[in-house]
């Protein structure tokens, strides 16, 4: 009768890990189809949408995140995904602040309330990414650090090439954006003011943390490749990579395409990654409980 009892419990939570997985499916389609139709010809319900898209993702991580930090039986470390639920958690207050400066003070400065989440999440993930490999004393062959090495490099020499590329552009566009704005208030156009100053160190900073994401990605793939585990750290990768791939791809059109506007189809990684931060934290929590009641049941 236990046994019976334990088997249920486990379709349970393994129905759960499904329908989430399901749902994250269900949810990037959608947001790429959304994408693929309107992203060339924006109508004007066509960058809220896109704010409901990203946001939603966000905040479904962070739950599912400290879900797993909450859960004494995860096997990939209650800290790590304290971490990485900040980080979601940040992006999506992030997201809220932006869409305030965007949508309703119609406001396209250089740095923005917002930045200053998305940059704890990025500092938030490479921590919880390297604490992941070293905390388990994961050893790295040599073949693995060239691997990392040289993604490395090119991440830096890309990141390089856009900063150089965006000075030109980056104290023109803002200016004339907050000028020609009639709905902000004035201490959204002061505090604007007071963020411009501080720019470069904020764009800088960037660059630097999405380097060290893309590199904290990387090793925990490989660290990872194989193993009871691999399935839900590859899904942390693969959204670490598809971050990455967002911002990069947003930077280097805004300063290479002529005309650009927010929305473009590079944006919808921004999407996909919280999503796949999700689907690895509903694998984890649902293998290890798994594992752990297995683990009951011999003993």
């Amino acid at each position: 009768m236990n046994s019976e009892k334990a088997h249920l419990s486990n379709s349970k939570f393994s129905l759960k890990a499904d329908v989430i997985v399901l749902v994250g499916i269900t949810w990037v389609t959608a947001a790429l189809v959304y994408f693929l139709l309107y992203s060339a010809k924006h109508p004007d319900w066509y960058t809220p949408l896109t704010y409901v898209f990203e946001c939603t993702a966000y905040l479904g991580a962070s739950l599912l995140c400290l879900r797993n930090w909450r859960n004494p039986q995860v096997v990939g470390g209650r800290n790590v995904w304290l971490l990485i639920g900040i980080a979601m958690l940040s992006y999506f207050i992030g997201d809220l602040l932006f869409g305030v400066w965007e949508l309703v003070f119609e406001l396209d400065p250089a740095v923005s309330p917002g930045d200053i989440l998305y940059l704890l999440t990025y500092s938030c993930l490479s921590w919880s990414m390297i604490q992941a490999v070293t905390s388990r004393r994961l050893n790295l062959d040599l073949n693995q650090w060239l691997i990392i090495g040289a993604i490395g490099v090119v991440a830096i020499a890309f990141a390089v090439w856009v900063s150089l590329s965006a000075q030109n552009t980056a104290t023109v566009e803002v200016t004339s954006t907050i000028a020609a704005t009639p709905n902000a208030p004035d201490w959204a156009l002061k505090l604007g003011d007071i963020l411009g100053t501080i720019q470069g160190p904020v764009t800088l900073l960037y660059m630097v943390l999405d380097v060290a994401v893309l590199i904290a990605a990387a090793t925990l793939l490989l660290a990872f490749w194989g193993g009871l585990f691999s399935q839900s750290w590859q899904m942390l990768a693969a959204a670490a990579f598809s971050l990455y791939i967002a911002d990069m791809g947003f930077k280097y059109a805004i300063n290479q395409v002529a005309n650009y506007e927010s929305g473009g189809l590079i944006e919808v990684f921004w999407i996909f990654s919280p999503v796949l931060f999700a689907i690895g934290a509903a694998l984890e929590y649902d293998l290890s409980t798994r594992t752990t009641r297995r683990s009951r049941r011999r003993s």
